[in-house]
C-alpha cells in the first residue's frame, strides 16, 4: 500500500485578490497552515481549487507555490483530469510533475460515459501517464456513478493505487473494499461520511473541511484509523455542529 496518502488530505481551495487574480501570498499562508495543522497530504487543484476555471497560466503558478512552500514536506497530489482522453493525455507535457507524487483524476464528466467508457478512459491513462493515478468518482458532478466492479477492474492496473470514492453511498464504499486488493486505497470524498467510511476499512479522507480545521480534522481521521472510536465520533459529532 502507499501509505505516505493515508489519512488525512485536504483539496485545496485557491485564494483570489480583489482583483481576481491569485492571491499568491495567501495560498503560501494556506500551505503552512495546512502542514503545521497536521495534514498529512497535500491535494492542489482538486473541485475545491477550481481546476475547472483556471487557466494554463494559473495552474501552473498554484502548482508552483505549494510545491515551492511545501519543499517536500508532505506528498503532493494534482487534480488532472478531463473528458476528452487524448487531449488529457496531450497535456500531459505542459505540467511540472517535479514535486508531484500522484494524480487525482476525476471519471470523465458531461459526456456520462458507460462503465466501459470509464474502464478505457483510465486504462488508456494509465498507460501514459508519469505518475500513480487516484480514481475520483464524484457523481453529483460527473453525472455517472463509478460501480464497484468498475473500480475493481481498474485496481488491476498496477499504477492505479486508490480511488476517492465520493458517491455518497456506504454500501457501494463496502462493496468497493470487499472486491479491492488489500494495497488498493479507498479514501473518503466525502467529510460527514469520512468516519464511518474509515471505520468500514477506508483509508483516510480527502477533505475540503480540512481547509478550515486541519488539526481537529487530522486528529478525528487518525483516530479513527487507530480504532480509537469513541475520541474520533466526539470530534466527528463535534465537526457536524
Amino acid at each position: 500500500m502507499n501509505t505516505q496518502f493515508l489519512g488525512l488530505g485536504v483539496a485545496m481551495v485557491t485564494p483570489f485578490d480583489a482583483n481576481g487574480a491569485v492571491d499568491v501570498e495567501a495560498l503560501k499562508n494556506l500551505t503552512e497552515y495546512l502542514i503545521s495543522g497536521g495534514v498529512d497530504y497535500l491535494v492542489v487543484q482538486g473541485t475545491t481549487g477550481e481546476s475547472v476555471t483556471l487557466t494554463k497560466d494559473e495552474k501552473a503558478l498554484v502548482l508552483r507555490t505549494v510545491v515551492e512552500v511545501n519543499n517536500g514536506r508532505k506528498p503532493v497530489v494534482l487534480g488532472h483530469g478531463g473528458n476528452n482522453t487524448q487531449a488529457f493525455i496531450d497535456g500531459f507535457d505542459e505540467v511540472d510533475w517535479s514535486g508531484v507524487d500522484a494524480i487525482l483524476s476525476a471519471s470523465p464528466s458531461y459526456n456520462k460515459p458507460t462503465q466501459a467508457g470509464i474502464i478505457a478512459h483510465y486504462k488508456t491513462l494509465s498507460a501514459a501517464t508519469p505518475k500513480p493515478i487516484i480514481l475520483y468518482n464524484v457523481p453529483g458532478r460527473t453525472a455517472s456513478n463509478m460501480l464497484p466492479e468498475t473500480t475493481a477492474e481498474l485496481a488491476k492496473e498496477k499504477n492505479i493505487i486508490g480511488i476517492k470514492e465520493a458517491a455518497g453511498d456506504l454500501e457501494q464504499v463496502g462493496a468497493v473494499l470487499r472486491d479491492t486488493p488489500e494495497d488498493f486505497l479507498v479514501i473518503s470524498g466525502d467529510d460527514p461520511l469520512a468516519m464511518p467510511h474509515i471505520a468500514m476499512g477506508g483509508h483516510g479522507v480527502i477533505s475540503v473541511i480540512g481547509n478550515a480545521l486541519p488539526d481537529l480534522f487530522s486528529s478525528m481521521v487518525h483516530h479513527t484509523l487507530d480504532g480509537e472510536l469513541e475520541m474520533a465520533r466526539e470530534e466527528h459529532l463535534s465537526v457536524l455542529k
